[in-house]
């Protein structure tokens, strides 16, 4: 996947055969707000996952992630992820509930004064249970208490439908607006074709 950034032209344009478009939506907060540290419910708790099992962390990040088609950290590279996780300025946090992994929260301090919200999500069966409210203020909570000014997110319209007003909710402004085009995952094998059913899946283009 290409980190290109280009300017769109104006009107309808083609995406290749074969390839998801996306439109993502980029969020800041440049100052803490009102928030509570919050407590989480009996039972689940917030652990740092441990940079060198990368196996628990793709596992976690393709439970939260596959309905949605999260596919960047599947693509990627075992070494280039290793050198992710592994970078002591990157702290990745499951949110487990009677021991089982149900949230990823991805914390990204590589660039000096800022926090790149890299992941965050539950599972199907964690939402709607006030969850994602407490992981979020965890997040604010943490990441404030850090030497930053700046803290960045952005979401896309494969997410869940309700994720972009939740990151306004939760202090985060909007700041621009990109379009990406990658290759379908679901036709490369990195995910399998049932995968996020509510974006089409396009084999072939019609001229």
């Amino acid at each position: 996947m290409s980190n290109t950034i280009s300017m769109a032209p104006a009107g309808y344009s083609s995406v290749p055969a074969g390839h998801v478009a996306t439109v993502v939506t980029c969020l800041e907060m440049l100052e803490k707000p009102r928030v509570r540290q919050g407590e989480l419910p009996a039972g689940v708790t917030l652990e740092v996952i441990d940079s060198t099992d990368m196996n628990r962390y793709r596992k976690l990040y393709r439970h939260v992630g596959e309905e949605w088609l999260w596919f960047s950290r599947i693509i990627m590279k075992d070494h280039k992820l290793a050198e992710i996780l592994e970078d002591k300025n990157v702290v990745v946090y499951a949110l487990q509930c009677d021991g089982k992994d149900i949230g990823i929260l991805e914390l990204d301090y590589r660039v000096a004064g800022e926090c790149e919200l890299a992941f965050f999500g539950l599972t199907s069966q964690a939402t709607g249970k006030g969850l994602g409210r407490c992981l979020m203020d965890a997040a604010i909570f943490m990441v404030w208490n850090k030497p930053v000014s700046r803290f960045w997110v952005h979401t896309c319209t494969f997410d869940h439908p309700a994720a972009l007003n939740f990151y306004i909710r939760s202090g985060f402004q909007p700041y621009a607006i990109q379009i990406e085009v990658a290759p379908d995952p679901r036709l490369t094998g990195y995910l399998p074709e049932n995968a996020a059913p509510h974006i089409p899946l396009l084999k072939t283009g019609r001229g």
